[in-house]
């Protein structure tokens, strides 16, 4: 099992809405890039809901992200983990990254938008129970996952359910 750590949130002062994965893959954390395996179709989602290329250039791209008051992050800060797969996170070694501060800092946020089951259950677990009651009551929306393993879907039925819960 490999020690993992995310990294520093996409995220300007005025964001409205938050964007939340479990932890990045092997090719975002060799990228230090957000959603840099090429099959994950965040990048395609947030070209037709916002508008930003998904073939701009990485820092463009959350340029955009961000013009937009969009904010992306991971739920855990750290964690072991056998492959990029969520189901291979051990469960026991999650390390919440710090959600009280980030939403202190950022209250224009009015939703928090979980990209998949395994972020939602990851913050309704381990972040939750630490914030303050009023930073509790933001709206918690799972969205179907970007991730190529979540097939089941295809992709204009992702984009209906991230295109209705976002706009």
């Amino acid at each position: 099992m490999s020690h993992v750590r995310s990294f520093a949130p996409i995220a300007a002062p005025d964001a409205r809405v938050l964007i939340l994965g479990s932890m990045p893959g092997k090719a975002s954390l060799e990228a230090n890039q957000y959603y840099a395996f090429a099959q994950n179709q965040f990048w395609p989602i947030m070209e037709a809901v916002y508008g930003v290329a998904a073939d701009l250039p990485y820092e463009e791209r959350c340029a955009g992200l961000l013009a937009q008051r969009v904010a992306v992050w991971d739920v855990m800060k750290a964690c072991f983990r056998s492959t990029s797969l969520d189901a291979d996170i051990d469960e026991s070694s999650i390390v919440p990254n710090d959600f009280a501060s980030f939403l202190g800092d950022h209250p224009a946020i009015r939703g928090v938008f979980f990209n998949g089951t395994r972020a939602e259950k990851a913050y309704r677990k381990h972040v939750i129970p630490s914030l303050p009651d009023a930073l509790c009551e933001l709206p918690l929306v799972r969205l179907p996952s970007t991730s190529p393993t979540h097939a089941s879907l295809s992709f204009q039925l992702k984009l209906d359910e991230w295109e209705g819960k976002l706009r």
